[in-house]
């Protein structure tokens, strides 16, 4: 018999994860489809009621708090600045509709799958992760969070509570391109993320990201140098096929051989710089 325990705060949570080895269920849209079983086997603690990891608001100093347990739905829905743009366009295409309203931020990340659609968006963002147990709190990178296909740094007595947005990172417009098989609910073949501060025609922030092309979702930042400084005209043919692919290690897999993977990186790379820039011609 596996047991269940739902606690009522973040604390409690804590308390038992310390005490009990388990799985983590929080809109668990993955949880029963990763396992071969009939059942779940061992603990289960159900954190998808604990309201102190849903919040998405911004802080003080400008930065950007968004909860573990928010669903993709409060991350669409929130009003946010353009910088986030990319990451609610990736939010309205993690599974269908129904998935959306329950599917979690963290368990997205906490996955670690190389094809998980909020690690492009957000590692433009430059975000962090907060990781809490009974032993105190910590931040990281999002890099260095997820260190290979279905491995992360999370610790067993850990839970991630939030992603931080530092306020220099919330600047400028973003776009997410994602490329799959078909329209709706895909796995991707390759998808992108780029984020652009352009001010008198010219580019003087980038930050760009490539996923479901290698172990994990990558930044391109010898791509990100020489975008920088030029003109938003020049922008689209600095990103050629050539200087992508020295930043990814796709794999052959049912979805797409390397070669595909590599030449169709570089394109929905260009197309979200396309969408950034345009974007920013629209103020």
């Amino acid at each position: 018999m596996t047991a269940f325990y739902q606690p009522e705060n973040l604390m409690d949570a804590l308390t038992w994860q310390s005490e009990n080895t388990g799985v983590i269920a929080a809109g668990c849209t993955d949880l029963l489809a990763a396992t071969t079983a009939q059942s779940l086997r061992g603990a289960v603690l159900d954190i998808s009621g604990l309201a102190e990891i849903k919040n998405i608001s911004r802080q003080e100093d400008g930065a950007w708090r968004i909860g573990a347990g928010a669903s993709w739905a409060d991350v669409a829905a929130a009003e946010l600045p353009a910088a986030f743009a990319g990451l609610q366009q990736a939010a309205l295409q993690v599974g269908s509709t129904q998935i959306q309203q329950v599917a979690t931020v963290g368990g997205n990340l906490c996955n670690g799958s190389p094809a998980a659609d909020g690690m492009v968006p957000l590692r433009v963002l430059g975000a962090q992760v907060e990781l809490v147990s009974v032993r105190g709190r910590r931040r990281m990178d999002l890099a260095d969070f997820v260190t290979g296909p279905r491995q992360t740094a999370l610790a067993p007595d850990e839970l991630m509570v939030a992603l931080h947005i530092p306020a220099h990172c919330a600047q400028g417009k973003s776009a997410f391109v994602k490329l799959g098989a078909r329209k709706y609910l895909v796995i991707s073949i390759a998808m992108a993320a780029a984020r652009l501060v352009v001010e008198d025609g010219k580019i003087t922030g980038c930050a760009l990201s490539i996923g479901a092309c290698g172990p994990v979702a990558t930044r391109l930042p010898a791509v990100e140098q020489l975008l920088t400084g030029i003109t938003s005209q020049d922008a689209i043919a600095g990103v050629t096929d050539v200087r992508v692919a020295e930043h990814i290690a796709p794999i052959d897999d049912i979805r797409a051989d390397r070669g595909y993977r590599l030449q169709a990186a570089g394109e929905v790379l260009r197309r979200a710089v396309a969408q950034a820039l345009e974007a920013t011609e629209c103020r």
